[in-house]
């Protein structure tokens, strides 16, 4: 489906106003006669992004629509979960996220006896001063990596309820704020493999991003197999540096939040999201909370992709890793072996777009 991207091109951008930064002739498409100049200049966002993509790709073997991925996620301020099945990197490629920005990390293997004080903090006794004293627990760092998030009860699941959502928790009466960054990076095996419990609908609303993690192409799992026997059996995580820094991180989020979106597209994406609450298919349709996240995450792709505007095209790539956690299929298309995927992308085929 090809679209015209330049309708949704600001009116400022137009060559008879000048750009907020005219140096910013990287984005420009000189072949064409109406080329587009963005009014934000988006050079450090790129160089930043792509600085990460260097870094990952001294260890990871292609993969590159799940980069761009998290790196959106990561613009959106957004938490991700990675499905797959156990041997497809999921957590390899969460570490090293996290090894490319300079900011606190910390990981927490989720098991079937972890308690929300071992995720959290508790209270401990300090007799020399005859008071309680809190000490924070793992959740408190930038980047969190939970490891197999689905194989813990769901008492230690709803610990994470407040601390995703409202980016702090409360202990005792006390209120602890997070710092900033602060981005959860979630894995899980599917929930047929054994020793898995299914997430609750409340705590999968609050990822940002479900990102589906498949097996390698026959090239890349070569390339795998070549750099691993190059590297005698081990992986160069030293070799991947950082390279973006939590200020940094806060002001590439600032120029996202400014991206320009034409209000046809703000219908658009309420169109999409209602429409699963109206699918005969679909038992649980998405909430609100989605088409903020679609939204959120269209205006951090655009910048990635080197726009100050959003296109359908943007909110159409992103509607599945949006929507396919946050809407549940009706018993009968589950027998009959549909997928959340096939349904967001009928609807995509179903509704209108925006010219």
């Amino acid at each position: 489906m090809e679209n015209d991207n330049h309708s949704f091109a600001p009116e400022a951008t137009s060559s008879s106003e000048p750009a907020e930064n005219p140096s910013a002739t990287n984005f420009t498409q000189a072949a064409s006669p109406d080329a587009f100049v963005p009014r934000t200049d988006f050079s450090r966002l790129s160089a930043s992004a792509e600085a990460v993509r260097r870094e990952l790709g001294k260890v990871i073997v292609g993969q590159q629509q799940l980069v761009e991925l998290l790196l959106t996620a990561i613009l959106a301020d957004g938490h991700v979960l990675l499905e797959g099945v156990p041997g497809v990197a999921k957590t390899l490629i969460a570490k090293l996220l996290a090894r490319t920005l300079d900011v606190p990390f910390s990981r927490i293997q989720f098991t079937p006896d972890l308690m929300p004080s071992d995720v959290l903090g508790t209270s401990v006794f300090r007799p020399n001063k005859a008071e309680f004293e809190f000490r924070p627990g793992p959740i408190f760092s930038s980047i969190i990596l939970i490891d197999e998030i689905n194989r813990a009860p769901a008492k230690t699941q709803s610990a994470l309820f407040e601390v995703m959502e409202e980016r702090h928790i409360t202990q005792d009466g006390t209120t602890y704020q997070m710092q900033e960054p602060f981005v959860v990076l979630a894995t899980q095996n599917p929930v047929e493999q054994e020793g898995t419990y299914r997430l609750p609908e409340a705590q999968l609303d609050r990822f940002l991003f479900k990102i589906n993690v498949g097996y390698p192409t026959a090239q890349e799992e070569v390339a795998i197999l070549q750099g691993h026997h190059s590297g005698f059996g081990g992986i160069p995580l030293d070799a991947v540096q950082p390279v973006l820094s939590a200020a940094q991180i806060a002001e590439l989020r600032q120029q996202v939040r400014r991206q320009h979106v034409e209000p046809k597209l703000l219908e658009y994406i309420a169109q999409l999201v209602g429409q699963t609450r109206a699918h005969k298919a679909l038992y649980l349709g998405a909430s609100p909370r989605a088409s903020l996240a679609l939204l959120n995450g269209a205006k951090a792709l655009a910048a990635l992709r080197g726009r100050d505007f959003v296109t359908p095209e943007d909110i159409q790539f992103l509607a599945p890793s949006v929507l396919r956690h946050r809407i549940l299929l009706t018993p009968e298309r589950e027998m009959e072996g549909g997928t959340p995927d096939e349904v967001v992308q009928l609807i995509i085929q179903q509704v209108e777009v925006p010219r």
